[in-house]
């Protein structure tokens, strides 16, 4: 057994499990959060994929807070927390740090 029911058939290759596991990572890019900065600052996606930000700081919490949306904004982030959001419509989404405003990044879905 691979994981939670996951079962190679019977003779199967083992670079099969690995294909099938690589295809599940595909789809997310991860934005960094790290001296008071969203790293990269901008990020490219298709529509239907994800962006996941990680909180590297020591001490600080940040949140993801996307204005043009009437103000969705994530939970906060304590340090090695994240928060991940999937994007089905293209278009440009720009978003701020919300007790931090002076953070801000932008994603695009294409």
């Amino acid at each position: 057994m691979l994981n939670a029911g996951w079962q190679l058939p019977r003779g199967a290759p083992a670079w099969l499990a690995l294909l099938s596991f690589s295809a599940l990572a595909q789809g997310t890019t991860e934005i960094v959060i790290e001296g008071y900065k969203f790293i990269p600052p901008a990020v490219s996606i298709r529509a239907g994929e994800s962006v996941r930000w990680v909180n590297r700081e020591k001490r600080t919490s940040h949140s993801v807070l996307f204005p043009a949306e009437g103000g969705l904004e994530s939970e906060r982030m304590f340090p090695a927390e994240n928060w991940q959001r999937r994007f089905d419509k293209p278009g440009r989404y720009h978003y701020h740090c919300g007790p931090h405003p002076e953070m801000k990044g932008l994603i695009v879905v294409e």
